[in-house]
C-alpha cells in the first residue's frame, strides 16, 4: 500500500535466482521501501545493472530526500537547473492529471506536506486556519511551467513533490528496460505499485491481492485480480498517519484544495489501467483526496480506469465498491 516514498541513494539489489521455467526473481530496497521484481527470461539475461542504474537516476532527478538533485535544488530557488527527461514526463504527466482531477491531485502540495510533518522539510508544529491560508498561496500546479527544459515558478517558495507518482513512474521504466531487452513477460512491484505484462511461469497472467486496510499492523487480503498487460497502484491512509495528543488524526494525503491533512472516508483505493503505473498512482492519490462520491462520479467519466475501493459509510461501517468495469 501507498507510504510517503523516500527516496534514498543507497540501493539493495540481489537476485534469489529461483529459476522455475526460466523464472528470476530479484528483491531489494529503493526509494524508501521494498520491491520485488519477477520476470521470465529465456535468455538468461543479467538486468541487475540496469535496474540499479534507473533507481539512481531517478534518485538524482526527482528525489526531495537527496540535497544535491534537481529537484531539491528547483525547490530552493536554483532556476539555473536544466531538467532531464525523468523530471519532465514526471511533471508532464502530473500536469495531465492535475488538471483532470480539478486540483485534486497537485504535487506542488510538498510545502504542506513537510508543514503536517509528512516529508524532508521542518514541521510546523500548531498548525492552524490561518497557517494553511497563508501556505496555501504557493500551491497549485497552475503556477508552475516548463519553458524549454528548465522550471518557471510564480512563488519561489513553491515545493515540488513527486512522491505520490514517484513508484509508479519507477516501476514504468524498470518495465520499459525490460521490454527494450526483449523481456515480454514480467512483473514489476515497487511499494505495492505494480506494473504487470504477459504471463507468469504457470503460463496464465499474473495475480495480485489486495488487502484490507488493517490500521493496527495486521494483514489480510480482501480480493485478488488478474493483471491483463495492466498496472495497479494503491493509496490508503490507514498505514501513515499521526495521532494528536488530542486524539486528531493527520494523514500523509494533503488535500491539496483545502491544505488540510484530515482523512476522507476513503480508506484505500486500488486504480487499475493499461496506462502506466504512474498515471494510475496519481490518480489512487487524487481518489484519497476527493473521498468516496467524488471518485464514483470521476470512475464514470472515465472508463479507461478501473478501480477497487474501500470506504467508510455514514455509520462507520467498512464498504466496498466496485467501477463498473472491474473484473477480478
Amino acid at each position: 500500500m501507498k507510504k510517503i516514498v523516500l527516496f534514498l541513494v543507497v540501493v539493495a539489489l540481489f537476485s534469489c535466482n529461483q529459476k522455475k521455467e526460466n523464472l528470476v526473481i530479484l528483491r531489494g530496497d529503493a526509494i524508501g521501501t521494498t520491491f520485488t521484481i519477477r520476470y521470465l527470461n529465456p535468455d538468461n539475461k543479467n538486468l541487475d545493472i540496469k535496474i540499479e542504474s534507473i533507481i539512481k537516476k531517478v534518485n538524482q532527478s526527482i528525489s526531495t530526500y537527496i540535497p544535491t538533485s534537481d529537484i531539491s535544488k528547483i525547490n530552493k530557488g536554483d532556476t539555473s537547473v536544466v531538467i532531464d527527461d525523468y523530471f519532465k514526463e514526471v511533471f508532464l504527466k502530473s500536469a495531465k492529471i492535475y488538471k483532470e482531477t480539478k486540483g485534486e491531485f497537485d504535487p506542488t502540495v510538498g510545502i504542506l506536506v513537510n508543514a503536517w510533518g509528512f516529508g524532508p522539510g521542518k514541521r510546523i508544529k500548531n498548525m492552524d486556519s490561518t497557517k494553511v491560508k497563508e501556505l496555501l498561496t504557493y500551491v497549485g500546479f497552475n503556477k508552475v511551467s516548463l519553458k524549454g527544459s528548465k522550471i518557471i515558478k510564480k512563488y519561489p517558495q513553491t515545493y515540488f513533490d513527486f512522491n505520490a507518482i514517484a513508484k509508479g513512474y519507477l516501476v514504468d521504466l524498470v518495465g520499459r528496460m525490460f521490454e527494450k531487452n526483449s523481456i515480454s513477460n514480467y512483473m514489476v512491484e515497487i511499494g505495492g505499485e505494480i506494473r504487470a505484462r504477459g504471463i507468469n511461469q504457470l503460463g496464465i497472467p499474473w495475480r495480485i491481492a489486495i488487502e484490507n486496510p488493517n490500521s493496527d499492523g495486521t494483514r489480510s487480503i480482501n480480493t485478488k485480480i488478474k493483471l491483463l498487460n495492466e498496472s495497479i497502484a494503491t493509496s490508503g491512509n490507514y498505514r501513515k498517519f499521526r495521532l494528536a495528543k488530542n486524539g486528531q488524526k493527520y494523514v500523509h494525503t494533503i488535500n491539496p484544495l483545502t491544505g488540510f491533512a484530515t482523512p476522507s472516508n476513503l480508506l484505500s483505493v486500488s486504480v487499475i489501467s493499461k496506462s502506466d503505473c504512474a498515471d494510475v498512482d496519481g490518480y489512487a492519490t487524487a481518489f484519497m483526496a476527493m473521498g468516496f462520491e467524488k471518485a464514483k462520479v470521476f470512475l464514470k467519466n472515465h472508463p479507461e480506469l478501473k478501480a477497487f475501493l474501500i470506504y467508510s459509510d455514514e455509520n462507520n461501517e467498512m464498504k466496498t465498491y466496485k467501477s463498473a468495469n472491474f473484473t477480478e
